[in-house]
């Protein structure tokens, strides 16, 4: 709705609305590899449907006062709704293991158990705009506000989901005991209990910023155009430590009273000092400032350059925080560090447009980003390691006096924290060129991306587990590549149309097409080498043949040590790295190209209005020929597990190889591999 309210006073408000399921599998990677894979299957039952619903609505004044001042008012606010519905009736989680990895995922989705989370999401802008000669200022404010009610509820049937795997050859065992039959009656009845008592667990998150801006935009002469600004972002968290202490209150308190919450416990930063943990300290409110500067000159008609520098800083996923309130129980224990910082990066860029012929443009970009603070999750449960592996691939390992102890045993301490190494830079290169009825585009982009860990769990043990490792000391940070991103990729668009019956009907044909390498991955053992806690993070050593023939193996070692041999010849980064460690995603997947075709009829009809007719065709080529258009993974969560491995203490580990291993990468067959043909139909009055 659009309102005039004045002449110089115009009110706009409006209200979408969404309401969306998507059936999804059991999650591929939280606390283990869970496939689908090469190696492990996942039965339908253990995945799960998510729904969302969105309710949206926005209202914005934009006012002119004069010819010097105007001023826009826009406020929000969103309210998503989102649950799970397993595929599952109440079941523990089942996970069964052959030859040290996952085999057979089965059982209620662990992590759907009345999972529930409720947003709110208030946003308050005003920019009011100053025109002063060959000035145009800014100056403006921004308020922000999130609230979350989350529900998750990962042991709702119990601990099974942390168990050691359930071997192959013991399922009729496990499966049959009375402790197994009594464990799943235990699990129905605590959910019927729940369900009936409205007890699931809740964690309440509240959270925000405040930001202050100004920006002045010169017009130094006809040519050029500068753009200074500084923006402040102050984090709130408003009343979340009260939702902290509520939720030590439901743990039952201190483990003097009883409860879980142990805030005397000793953990150890990444250099080795002594820290301890108020769990109701929030990050601490520092402003962040982000000055800025930009230009842009243009040459002439045909030479436009353009570029600028700053600082800017940004969100970061709030459940992280979120852990920090539904977690205080010390053998889980989730935590920000007191002195953690929002995102914030220093980026600087540089393009360049230019014309030339007859209607020629190409375009050359520029971009270098260089964290300030990037965010890490680091296990101050963790002292520095002082033991080493026994046999090939030696390297420090944690003894059990390098591990933290609580008042049951051994705890962890997952604390997301900051870092400031990191950095990306982008190289593209564009040009197109436009006809009467025909254009043409085709474009190059390079990406060299490192980091400290490429974070995509919501989970703080998870976002510790799937980060790659320093196999010197896990908490201390190496920069190496990026899991996001293609290295290399190359685009390209052409459409042509056709123009035919006295102009009453028109057919365009055009195409897209991609070619690009990557994501990477990371080689991992499938176990626990350095006895750190995540049995998915550490780096493999790349043997050489005479090293395999030392190695320990299971089962019958002479056919797999000479699998296990094959396996690295075959693969062009472990047969290159012989003798060394893997390093964190430094392996990429092969080109893959992507072809999509559209076809838009368009008809005029005699009072003036059209009707138009189309048909896409995603991933055309795999139309003609099944072998076209397949992409190749090596793994579907950056992590790929080859080999499984499990240590005693003093003595050499024992290694696994399946033998069913013969190639890194495999074709994938979801959607991204097969073609898919949409219809469409307009028509215009």
């Amino acid at each position: 709705m659009d309102f005039n309210i004045a002449k110089n006073h115009k009110l706009s408000a409006s209200y979408n609305f969404l309401d969306a399921f998507k059936d999804k599998p059991a999650h591929p990677s939280a606390i283990g590899a869970r496939g689908p894979s090469l190696q492990t299957l996942q039965f339908q039952n253990s995945g799960y449907r998510i729904n969302n619903k969105l309710h949206s609505g926005i209202v914005e004044l934009k006012s002119v006062f004069g010819s010097r001042y105007s001023n826009k008012l826009q406020a929000t606010y969103t309210a998503f709704r989102d649950s799970r519905d397993p595929f599952s009736a109440p079941f523990p989680v089942l996970n069964i293991g052959k030859g040290g990895s996952r085999y057979i995922i089965a059982g209620h989705e662990p992590f759907s158990i009345h999972n529930i989370l409720d947003q709110d999401v208030i946003t308050i802008q005003d920019n009011f705009n100053i025109y002063y000669k060959n000035h145009a200022f800014t100056i403006g404010g921004a308020f922000e506000k999130f609230m979350f009610n989350n529900s998750f509820n990962l042991t709702g049937y119990g601990t099974r989901v942390f168990f050691p795997d359930v071997d192959i050859n013991n399922i009729q065992t496990v499966f049959t005991s009375p402790e197994f039959i009594q464990e799943v009656a235990d699990a129905r009845a605590a959910f019927s209990k729940n369900n009936s008592n409205n007890t699931w667990a809740l964690a309440e998150t509240n959270i925000g910023q405040i930001s202050g801006f100004v920006q002045d935009e010169i017009s130094m002469n006809s040519k050029l155009t500068l753009t200074l600004g500084l923006r402040i972002d102050v984090p709130q968290y408003f009343d979340t430590k009260t939702k902290i202490e509520e939720n030590i209150a439901r743990y039952g308190g201190l483990v003097s009273n009883g409860g879980f919450y142990a805030p005397d416990i000793t953990y150890y930063d990444k250099d080795g000092n002594a820290v301890k943990f108020d769990h109701t300290v929030l990050p601490k409110q520092k402003a962040l400032f982000n000055p800025r500067l930009g230009f842009n000159y243009e040459y002439n008609e045909d030479l436009q350059i353009r570029g600028g520098t700053g600082m800017f800083t940004g969100r970061l996923p709030f459940v992280w925080v979120g852990n920090q309130v539904a977690n205080p129980a010390h053998f889980f224990y989730c935590v920000t560090a007191p002195d953690f910082k929002l995102p914030q990066v220093w980026r600087t860029n540089l393009g360049i447009d230019k014309k030339f012929g007859s209607g020629w443009t190409t375009t050359v970009d520029l971009l270098y980003t260089k964290d300030i603070n990037a965010q890490m999750t680091r296990n101050y449960g963790l002292i520095k390691p002082t033991g080493t592996l026994v046999g090939p691939g030696a390297r420090p390992i944690y003894l059990s006096s390098d591990r933290v102890q609580g008042p049951w045993g051994t705890t962890n301490a997952y604390v997301f924290t900051n870092t400031n190494i990191g950095y990306s830079f982008n190289a593209s290169f564009q040009v197109q060129k436009s006809w009467k009825d025909m254009t043409f585009m085709m474009a190059y982009n390079y990406l060299d991306a490192k980091d400290a860990a490429s974070i995509d769990a919501e989970i703080s043990s998870d976002a510790y587990d799937r980060n790659p490792a320093n196999v010197n000391n896990t908490n201390v940070e190496v920069l190496q590549p990026s899991l996001y991103g293609n290295k290399h990729r190359v685009i390209g668009a052409f459409s042509k149309k056709f123009t035919y019956a006295e102009d009453r009907m028109a057919t365009t044909i055009s195409l897209f097409t991609e070619y690009a390498q990557g994501g990477r991955y990371s080689f991992t053992y499938a176990g626990d080498i350095n006895n750190d806690g995540s049995g998915l993070n550490d780096l493999i050593y790349i043997p050489t043949d005479g090293e395999i023939d030392q190695m320990k193996f299971s089962g019958v070692e002479s056919e797999q040590k000479a699998a296990f041999k094959a396996y690295i010849q075959q693969d062009k980064y472990l047969s290159a790295n012989r003798g060394k460690f893997a390093e964190k995603y430094a392996s990429l997947s092969p080109w893959f190209n992507h072809w999509d075709l559209r076809i838009l009829q368009d008809y005029k009809l005699t009072n003036g209005n059209k009707i138009q007719f189309s048909i896409d065709i995603l991933n055309v080529g795999n139309l003609l020929n099944s072998s076209w258009g397949v992409r190749q993974y090596a793994t579907y969560t950056g992590l790929v597990q080859p080999i499984a491995v499990t240590t005693t203490p003093g003595a050499a580990p024992t290694y696994t190889f399946d033998l069913s291993q013969k190639n890194t990468h495999f074709d994938d067959f979801n959607l991204p591999s097969r073609w898919q043909l949409q219809f469409g139909l307009r028509y215009s009055f």
